[in-house]
């Protein structure tokens, strides 16, 4: 069986009304994906699709773990996951047409005829948006027992040699404080 079959859904068989569907994701899923920036894996997504007539409320809740680089220091860390996300699924006549012309990332159309849809990509793209931009660690656990201790020391010397040696900006330290 193909692996992306288990995240088909079959929603022309389910009664309008609310309808759940968990996913347990690790690494294996990401593989016909590009490299991921992290590694190790446990998610867990929880799929709320509410069947309406003529289209579907879908709302993805991710939480888990995942082992990811610190910006700051380099070393792995374990980063927490946990969003939401929603997306409508309009079934219309015409929806490539349809998809090109909406601006809204949370509205996607599907045909009348269709039968099934798949989740992957939209699970892919919404564990991804859970990373934060800025991965480290906070500022209460720095220099805790993922921080590369070596490389903090050298930040640290390096921001305490940093003061401006250019006589040009010498004045400016007068309003440093001014706050």
């Amino acid at each position: 069986m193909n692996p992306r079959r288990a995240f088909d859904i079959a929603f022309v068989g389910l009664k309008p009304g609310i309808h759940e569907f968990t996913y347990e994701i690790n690494d294996k899923f990401f593989v016909d994906f590009q490299e991921q920036e992290f590694k190790n894996c446990d998610a867990e997504v929880k799929l709320t699709l509410d069947k309406k007539v003529g289209f579907m409320l879908l709302k993805f809740e991710v939480g888990g773990t995942l082992e990811t680089g610190c910006d700051r220091c380099g070393n792995g860390f374990p980063l927490e996951l946990w969003d939401e996300f929603n997306i409508v699924v309009k079934m219309v006549d015409d929806p490539e047409v349809m998809n090109e012309q909406e601006e809204d990332p949370d509205v996607y159309f599907i045909g009348r005829g269709e039968s099934h849809i798949n989740v992957a990509e939209w699970i892919y793209e919404f564990i991804n948006l859970s990373i934060p931009l800025q991965k480290m660690c906070k500022e209460d656990e720095m220099g805790g027992p993922f921080c590369n201790k070596e490389v903090l020391e050298m930040l640290k010397k390096m921001e305490s040699n940093a003061t401006p040696s250019n006589p040009l900006w010498k004045g400016l330290d007068k309003f440093k404080d001014l706050q």
